[in-house]
């Protein structure tokens, strides 16, 4: 198989009659329009429907698209106050359709693209915004041990594993001279916190259209895209909600800037993190700006592999990718000012 925009379906089906219980073809599939990263599809049978996504093909960055870590921590959340969709089979075999992928259950939900939420009521958007809350608060006090994850990410200090590994993406994947990026690494390695000893799952992409809420309740149904988590420091999924929100409004910044969110009915930052806080009990968060700059880097480094994916030929949806990849500046722009709040 050359591209992400098809899937080979007779290949697929044939492995599904194996591996997944209760499959029946015939099977269709369709291409979601979201998933830069890992190109993702829905499986159409008669009787019930599925989802697979799949590792893009090509050559790829080294630990980039784990598909297959993806499926291990979702299924290890099974059952926990963590809601996930119903993981049936893991394929590493990369002969059956070019690379690795999962299966899991279609899972019934509404996604929000844009956390202005414009489809909703004013008085409806808090709600959704308090849940989306919830859950992350939920991520972060999972049981790590007791659900089989202690080894889902290594000991120390995650800023400095995550700061080391993403600056190494950058590099690999820069196709631009950027100098606030490079300005902004020499100064999140310059200024890493010690370790405070919290070590806990992280989403490490937590964002509202990473979220499928159920069909008729401000109730999350499904926590979606785990390709970045692991083991770290939860103060980085916090920040990441915060510096998504501080990106323009629309479908490709996904920002709230510039709006009058208490007219609108949505969270400021401010009570996010008190909600947050409130509900793992903490009295609050020291130097937040150094976790606000290490997203914006983190994102860069993210968009910038986009970029070059779309360049190479692989990615998902090259022209999206190619507008993703034109915020890299401006991600990078933007941790510097947040690391200028740091005392």
């Amino acid at each position: 198989m050359s591209d992400t925009q098809t899937l080979e379906t007779n290949a697929v089906s044939h492995w599904m009659s194996t591996h997944v219980k209760g499959f029946q073809g015939p099977l269709t599939a369709e291409k979601f329009a979201q998933g830069q990263s890992n190109p993702t599809y829905r499986l159409i049978t008669p009787a019930r429907n599925y989802v697979l996504r799949r590792k893009p093909p090509g050559v790829l960055l080294k630990s980039a698209h784990a598909v297959e870590r993806e499926f291990r921590v979702q299924k290890a959340l099974a059952g926990t106050d963590v809601p996930v969709a119903q993981m049936h089979a893991l394929c590493e075999d990369d002969s059956v359709i070019g690379s690795a992928f999962y299966v899991m259950e279609a899972v019934k939900g509404r996604v929000f693209a844009e956390p202005t939420l414009p489809s909703l009521a004013t008085d409806e958007r808090y709600a959704v915004i308090d849940e989306m809350n919830r859950v992350l608060a939920a991520i972060h006090d999972v049981d790590i041990a007791a659900v089989g994850l202690s080894d889902y990410g290594p000991e120390g200090s995650y800023y400095a594993r995550q700061i080391g590994r993403w600056s190494k993406q950058y590099e690999a994947s820069q196709t631009a001279d950027i100098p606030d990026m490079t300005a902004l690494i020499g100064w999140l390695q310059s200024n890493t916190p010690e370790d405070d000893g919290q070590r806990t799952l992280v989403h490490g992409d937590y964002r509202i259209d990473n979220l499928l809420f159920a069909p008729d309740a401000p109730r999350i149904a499904a926590v979606l895209d785990w390709e970045l988590s692991t083991i770290g420091h939860p103060y980085a999924d916090l920040a990441a909600v915060i510096m998504q929100w501080s990106m323009p409004q629309g479908t490709e910044g996904r920002g709230l800037l510039g709006v009058d969110r208490a007219g609108h009915g949505l969270m400021s930052d401010a009570a996010f993190i008190e909600a947050y806080c409130a509900r793992r009990g903490l009295t609050g968060i020291e130097n937040f700006g150094f976790y606000l700059a290490f997203c914006f880097f983190r994102m860069g480094a993210i968009l910038q592999g986009v970029l070059k994916r779309a360049l190479d030929g692989n990615a998902s949806s090259p022209e999206q990718a190619k507008r993703l990849g034109a915020y890299v500046p401006q991600f990078a722009r933007a941790g510097l000012n947040a690391a200028k709040t740091v005392s």
